[in-house]
């Protein structure tokens, strides 16, 4: 009973192997997704220097 278990096993694993890891290909930005990473660095950095501003008051 062993013997056919252990063939039974064997056999389930090699016919459902999976396949290799293949690594996705980055896509290239796009102007648009440019501009509106730049305009989100922008204001996180006005915002920066708000809250630096408001706490050097204090």
């Amino acid at each position: 009973m062993r013997w056919i278990t252990f063939l039974f096993t064997s056999l389930m694993a090699t016919s459902l192997s999976a396949d290799g890891f293949d690594r996705p290909v980055p896509q290239a930005q796009s102007a648009t997704a440019e501009f509106w990473y730049a305009l989100a660095c922008l204001a996180l950095i006005v915002a920066m220097v708000a809250v630096h501003r408001l706490v050097a008051r204090r």
